[in-house]
């Protein structure tokens, strides 16, 4: 059986490394990822469209100082998203955040069973830990890279528009300006966590390893005639 201090620096990761879990779903799930505006101007309209969305769903709005406004749409993004480049990156978006997803789930079972027992010298140890949660963050970083890509040099929100508005061609548009919301910057809290989770079993580990040779000293410095006898 674990040691008590054992049992609590591991539950300690298991709760930091589920909690990376439930973020990274938060984050699948919310359609805050950026909210976009961008200026339109010609002879019958003038003002900007506005489109917030996520990994799958959207919302797009009109804000004109003069000409006609259409009503709020709901879109579902990849059904909108015409240009294989920018298909293939947000798809690629949602494969690592699926790909992180899993290995927190795999690092929160780690940290668990190492909770209840003693797996030090195979991979459901200490190691297995170290490589689901440097997985978990990679994953994420990745996916976060990757979105900023799509929307900035590859004009995601442009395209978008231009799906949503069809009237307005890309010669009105005067400019875009990105607002990254709570979705996107979840990112950084699911790369603490999963960097929290690490540092708690590294301190666990020397800990343990400082004990282990506080232990062989008296054995090393004992009297040669104490040691015989």
């Amino acid at each position: 059986m674990p040691t008590t201090e054992k049992t609590l620096m591991f539950l300690s990761s298991f709760f930091t490394s589920f909690g990376s879990f439930i973020v990274v779903c938060s984050m699948l799930a919310t359609p805050e990822w950026v909210s976009s505006r961008i200026a339109i101007s010609d002879s019958s309209s003038n003002g900007s469209l506005v489109i917030t969305y996520g990994l799958f769903r959207g919302q797009s709005r009109q804000e004109f100082s003069h000409g006609l406004e259409e009503s709020q749409k709901g879109f579902e993004v990849l059904e909108k998203l015409n240009s294989s480049s920018q298909r293939t990156l947000h798809l690629l978006v949602i494969l690592l955040l699926a790909l992180s997803l899993c290995a927190s789930l795999l690092s929160s079972g780690f940290t668990f069973y190492n909770s209840i027992s003693n797996p030090y010298q195979t991979f459901l140890g200490p190691v297995g830990v170290y490589t689901w949660s440097s997985l978990a963050a990679v994953f994420v970083f990745l996916a976060m890279i990757l979105f900023v890509v799509n929307t900035q040099s590859d004009r995601l929100s442009e395209e978008l528009a231009q799906t949503l508005y069809p009237l307005y061609p890309m010669a009105t548009y005067k400019g875009t300006t990105h607002s990254y919301g709570y979705s996107f910057w979840l990112t950084l809290l699911v790369i603490l966590l999963s960097v929290v989770t690490t540092v708690i079993i590294v301190f666990y580990q020397k800990a343990r390893q400082q004990r282990k040779q506080e232990q062989k000293k008296p054995m090393e410095y004992a009297p040669r005639d104490g040691i015989l006898f």
